[in-house]
């Protein structure tokens, strides 16, 4: 069920690319809400919205927002076109839902990429990081730009958290940083769109001209404490599919040494599924070489099972920390930054880090 309120905007208190973040007036007080305007059109002060608060009402992960469905008494125009074509493309996502989008897909035949991705077969060996969750993002890139600050990185969204892009500011803090965003299955609003993994890795090659992908969902992830429930074990789908298109997967372990959760500490049991259960190819796993003796122990012993399948790396950290601080955007997962939780962060610029070692000279 959804929860709905009826609010007028009191103010707008900041934006980022695709989405604008207000303060409503509402009888159960102001709430801080969030509006995608490609959905909604952009509102203003003295707008009526009308919000979800659901979630909110719930205190489930979505950064504290009530969300806005609609401008009741102000509809955005229609987009460009008569709506009859397929002219400005025919893929439907979020589908099904009240506000569902009709983007262009990348390889459908209204696309400038259509031909590119048409004839696109491989991913010539591109090294593809995959991670369990989108905080690992600026970590990963971190660890291939302290060594190949050149490298062309695009980032492929999974559908497996946040829905629409623009609702994650890492992003936007990237986006001078990236080659560009595909996002795949039912997420919407990145650069490209795709309607699966496999052709938002291909776009993410032959369209975007990557030297390596990063794969990982979008932020506000799904989780029920159990070892399927977690809608990052996808990533274990997306190594095969990396191996499929003749790609090299590189997988970014969750380590972590400041998660009070005992099945997140030392090396989450998310990671052990995705990469022992789901997981059927070989990928690189890279782990730090300096974590704490205690750590690696865990880590190693952990690890131990995966190591018939998988190939188990030692990576060097020398200069990932500087590489790290100096992240264009603040590091953070379920709360925690670089000095709380360096495991994690460290652990995911290895990943990157390896990648970029398997590049050409």
């Amino acid at each position: 069920m959804v929860r709905w309120r009826s609010g007028i905007v009191s103010s707008v208190r900041r934006q980022w690319r695709g989405a604008v973040e207000l303060e409503v007036a509402t009888d159960d007080g102001p709430l801080k809400a969030l509006a995608y305007p490609d959905l909604t059109g952009a509102p203003e002060p003295g707008d009526r919205v009308l919000l979800n608060v659901g979630a909110l009402v719930m205190g489930l992960g979505t950064g504290g927002y009530a969300l806005v469905v609609a401008l009741p008494d102000r509809l955005p125009p229609d987009p460009a076109g008569d709506g009859t074509s397929r002219d400005a493309g025919h893929l439907v996502k979020a589908r099904y839902t009240p506000l569902q989008a009709i983007r262009l897909g990348v390889d459908e035949e209204a696309s400038p990429h259509r031909e590119a991705m048409a004839a696109a077969e491989s991913l010539d060996d591109m090294p593809v990081v995959t991670a369990d969750l989108h905080s690992a993002l600026p970590a990963v890139l971190a660890g291939i730009h302290a060594d190949r600050p050149d490298a062309r990185v695009a980032y492929v969204m999974t559908d497996g958290g946040a829905l629409p892009a623009w609702f994650s500011r890492t992003l936007h803090g990237l986006r001078d940083h990236l080659a560009g965003t595909v996002t795949t299955g039912q997420a919407f609003g990145g650069d490209l769109e795709a309607s699966t993994v496999h052709t938002g890795l291909l776009a993410a090659r032959h369209v975007l001209h990557a030297d390596v992908a990063i794969v990982a969902q979008g932020p506000g992830n799904l989780g029920t404490g159990t070892t399927w429930g977690f809608s990052g074990v996808a990533l274990g789908e997306a190594v095969n599919a990396i191996v499929a298109l003749g790609g090299r997967p590189v997988g970014s372990l969750r380590i972590s040494d400041g998660d009070a959760r005992p099945r997140h500490r030392g090396l989450s049991h998310h990671s052990l599924t995705a990469y022992g259960k789901v997981a059927l190819v070989p990928a690189d796993l890279p782990v730090p070489d300096d974590l704490a003796a205690d750590l690696a122990k865990e880590v190693t012993d952990a690890l131990a099972p995966l190591a018939t399948l998988h190939r188990i790396v030692e990576v060097a950290t020398h200069g990932l920390d500087a590489a790290l601080l100096e992240s264009p955007v603040k590091l953070s997962t379920m709360g925690r930054g670089l000095a709380e939780d360096h495991a994690y962060f460290v652990s995911a610029a290895v990943a990157g880090r390896h990648a970029a070692s398997l590049l050409a000279p």
